[in-house]
């Protein structure tokens, strides 16, 4: 991606080394289940109630690398990408888009969600309408999901804003009101469609960036894919327990993923991501 040099966001939160409570999440093989059931998450608030053993320590605040601050950095620029397009396209509609603060955090942070652990993942909190992400993440992204290349990083970005758009737009309440009246396979089916929905908008994020000044090389589409691939449910329950549930699926299938974040990639047009009113996913 050509990101150097363009502008970066002031709507960063760095609070990497702040102390936080420490989360306790019961070994490496809960965080592996709790980072599969949260990564890219649509309503983290139900999740992070389950989080338990909460104290007050917390480890002493790590100093920076040069490879990390390029990571932050790189983070600052794609946030600002969203907001020019975002902007643009919420005028487009008649709307004023509100921009979302990203906050950085290590190891664990505090939200209006609640207390979360790097192991969740990236997540969109629609009660303060802020993307948190710890960036070791990537690296989580790159060597045990499978899913290398700064587009991919960026993608992971912009599906988190594709979040805030939904909550802007009243998508996500609507969803939230609805699936509460539902059956747990019928709930998880609706939180499908909103994740893939969020594919969608990250998609069409990148259509318009790059309609607007040209960020894309050779090479960045197919990293964007595989990534959005790399975390389809049926992947991630096949790695983890060896079997697929279906009706168990919240995100969408590996193949859901890649279709609607390429569609949104090659048609950049709102009105094609309905995902609510597809018959076929």
């Amino acid at each position: 991606m050509r990101w150097q040099g363009r502008r970066q966001s002031s709507n960063v939160e760095d609070q990497r080394g702040r102390p936080v409570g420490r989360l306790a999440l019961g070994g490496g093989a809960g965080l592996v289940v709790l980072l599969v059931a949260l990564l890219f998450g649509a309503d983290p608030r139900v999740l992070l109630e389950q989080t338990q053993a909460l104290d007050t320590s917390a480890p002493a605040p790590g100093a920076t690398s040069p490879a990390e601050e390029e990571m932050a950095a790189f983070a600052a620029t794609i946030l600002a990408e969203t907001e020019g397009v975002w902007t643009r396209e919420f005028r487009r509609m008649g709307r004023e888009y509100v921009e979302p603060k990203l906050v950085l955090y290590r190891d664990r942070v505090e939200s209006a969600c609640g207390l979360a652990g790097a192991a969740v993942g990236p997540f969109y909190c629609p009660g303060d309408s802020k993307v948190y992400l710890d960036l070791s993440f990537f690296a989580i992204l790159r060597d045990r999901l499978g899913a290398p290349g700064d587009f991919a990083q960026a993608y992971v970005i912009a599906h988190e804003v594709g979040h805030h758009v939904q909550n802007l737009l009243g998508i996500s309440e609507r969803v939230l009101a609805v699936r509460d009246q539902l059956s747990e396979a019928d709930a998880n089916q609706l939180s499908v469609r909103l994740e893939l929905q969020a594919d969608f908008l990250a998609g069409m994020w990148a259509h318009h960036t790059e309609k607007l000044r040209p960020i894309l090389e050779r090479g960045d589409i197919e990293e964007g894919l595989n990534a959005a691939g790399a975390i389809g449910d049926d992947r991630l329950q096949r790695q983890s327990r060896g079997t697929v549930v279906p009706d168990a699926f919240t995100h969408g299938t590996s193949a859901q993923r890649m279709r609607w974040f390429r569609r949104g990639l090659e048609t950049g047009d709102f009105a094609q991501g309905d995902t609510f009113n597809q018959p076929r996913l």
